[in-house]
């Protein structure tokens, strides 16, 4: 018969192993985190989409991202990878913080990107949200604390992408969230950024056709 210590230390390993089970499965989710995030609220000149009900066509990868493979901005290019179409919106995230503020959110469309040296990666991602204020709430959770949530990396994005040095932009646009991130890649180091964002930033001429249409 077993002595009393062998089953104390027996029962002691079993409390350990259920306790290590049980942090595994409770720890928060971690991800990418941005070295710095910029947030816009949308305005009065997206007013005629600050509602899905008075747009409601949803998004195609051919809206967003046009038909060209590449994108540029003062001679530096932005070749365009894999894209994503999605109605399942959180896929696209990870963390606590983003979780309760893309309720609600119908699509989102996103794609990574890669400099034309191998220096620089990013992503564009589009989330369709019910309204203006939805939509603010998300680039609110998104910019307040990234280190509780942000966007997963992109379907092509490396495994080396350094998002402690990247940059990200977060602008709501009506009913719609746009956010333009990139960063380096591997030990580059701090890459200039600022014409790989500006290259993407073109993507969203779309919004501005939806206003245009909805304002007719």
């Amino acid at each position: 018969m077993p002595s009393r210590k062998v089953i104390a230390v027996a029962v002691a390993a079993v409390l350990a192993g259920a306790g290590a089970a049980v942090f595994l499965l409770t720890r928060p989710e971690t991800g990418p985190v941005p070295g710095r995030v910029r947030a816009e609220r949308t305005s009065a000149l997206y007013a005629p989409i600050a509602s899905r009900r008075d747009d409601p066509r949803p998004l195609s990868e051919a809206e967003v991202f046009g038909q060209a493979a590449a994108l540029s901005a003062s001679g530096v290019t932005m070749r365009r990878g894999q894209v994503a179409v999605s109605a399942d919106c959180s896929r696209a995230l990870w963390g606590s913080g983003p979780a309760a503020a893309v309720a609600g959110c119908a699509q989102v469309v996103r794609a990574s990107f890669a400099g034309a040296d191998g220096g620089v990666s990013g992503q564009y991602a589009v989330f369709d949200m019910p309204d203006a204020a939805a939509a603010d709430r998300l680039a609110d959770a998104l910019a307040a604390r990234p280190d509780q949530g942000f966007l997963r990396l992109a379907a092509g994005q490396p495994a080396s992408f350094d998002a402690g040095h990247s940059r990200a932009e977060v602008r709501a646009l009506g009913h719609f969230v746009v956010v333009n991130w990139v960063g380096p890649v591997g030990d580059t180091g701090r890459a200039d950024l600022t014409l790989p964002q500006v290259a993407l930033e073109g993507l969203g001429g779309f919004v501005q056709s939806r206003v245009l249409a909805a304002s007719g």
